[in-house]
C-alpha cells in the first residue's frame, strides 16, 4: 500500500544526507515520515520485522537459509526495544513508518507502534540496499530512484525462499536501472557489502523473476530508466513481509517499504574486501 502522503525525505529537506543518525531518529520520533534513501549519507540503514517469542526461532532460521534477502545486523532479547546498532535509540518510535500485521493481514501504518507494543516481541534488524547506494554514487553509478525523488521500487518475485517451520514466502526484489557501461561497477560495489544484501541477484529481463511489469511495483514508486537502461535486481528486506503475509503468523510489527532505521554504524563496518 503506497501513500500519497510521505515525499522522499531527501525532497522534504534538502539537507537530509548530512543528517546525524541520531537527529534523524529525532525526527522520525516527532512524526517526521518518507522514505530514507539519501538520507544520513554513509550510516547503514535496516530493515525491521519484530515477531512473537514463540516465532523467534521460525524467523532466524528463515533469515538463515535466505541470506540475500534476509542479511540479519541484530536481533533483541524478547520485549527489548534497543539495539547495540543506535545507541539511545527506540525501536518503537525512531522509524518513520511502520506496518501492524494481524493474521497476515496489514491493519496499521502508524508513526509509531506504542500502542502496539507487546512484551514477547523479538525483533530482528535486517540490512537494506539503501546502504550501497552511496557507494554506487562514489563510483559513478547514477540512482534513477534518487534522481526523480522517489522511493525505490520493489517487486514480490516468483522465487521462492527456502523455508523454515512455519514461515515461508516469495523474495521480494528492489530494481536500479542502470546503463550498461556502469553494470560492471554497480555488481563490484554492491557484492562489496553483503550485509546489505550484496551483489544483485537478476540483470535483465524481469519476466525471469516472474515480474510482468516494471511500472507497477509492488511496493515503492514506479522510475523513469533511460532507453538503454538494464534493470538490475537486488535482493529486498521486504522479503520477511511476503513471508508474513503468505505464513499468516498472529502478530507482526516491520517497517514501511522505503523508510528504514537508520543506525549509528558506519557503511565501511560493513565492507568486505
Amino acid at each position: 500500500m503506497n501513500r500519497a502522503d510521505d515525499r522522499p525525505l531527501t525532497r522534504v529537506d534538502d539537507h537530509a544526507h548530512m543528517w546525524r543518525p541520531e537527529d534523524a531518529r529525532a525526527r522520525f520520533r516527532g512524526g517526521l515520515s518518507g522514505p530514507t534513501a539519501g538520507c544520513a549519507a554513509g550510516h547503514t540503514q535496516a530493515n525491521l520485522v519484530s515477531v512473537p517469542a514463540d516465532w523467534a526461532y521460525d524467523t532466524l532460521l528463515f533469515c538463515q537459509r535466505n541470506p540475500k534477502p534476509c542479511p540479519v545486523l541484530d536481533v533483541t532479547d524478547a520485549g527489548s526495544f534497543t539495539t547495540v546498532l543506535a545507541d539511545g535509540a527506540d525501536l518503537r518510535t525512531d522509524l518513520p513508518r511502520y506496518r501492524v500485521w494481524q493474521d497476515g493481514e496489514l491493519v496499521d501504518e502508524p508513526t509509531d507502534v506504542l500502542a502496539h507494543w507487546r512484551e514477547d516481541l523479538v525483533s530482528f534488524l535486517i540490512g537494506c540496499s539503501f546502504t550501497f547506494e552511496w557507494a554506487l554514487v562514489e563510483a559513478g553509478v547514477p540512482i534513477r530512484h534518487l534522481e526523480h525523488g522517489r522511493n525505490v521500487p520493489m517487486y514480490v518475485t516468483g522465487r521462492q525462499c527456502r523455508p523454515a517451520g512455519r514461515l515461508h514466502g516469495p523474495m521480494v526484489v528492489s530494481m536500479r536501472p542502470v546503463p550498461p557501461q556502469h553494470l560492471g561497477a554497480a555488481i563490484r560495489e554492491s557484492g562489496l557489502l553483503p550485509a546489505v544484501h550484496g551483489s544483485p541477484v537478476h540483470c535483465g529481463d524481469p519476466s525471469a523473476l516472474g515480474i510482468e511489469d516494471l511500472s507497477r511495483p509492488d511496493f515503492g514508486d514506479p522510475v523513469d530508466a533511460e532507453p538503454d537502461d538494464i534493470p538490475v535486481f537486488w535482493a529486498c528486506g521486504v522479503t520477511p513481509q511476503a513471508a508474513v503475509t503468505a505464513s499468516r503468523p498472529p502478530f507482526a510489527i516491520t517497517h514501511a517499504p522505503g523508510q528504514m532505521f537508520i543506525t549509528d554504524a558506519r557503511d565501511e563496518q560493513y565492507r568486505v574486501g
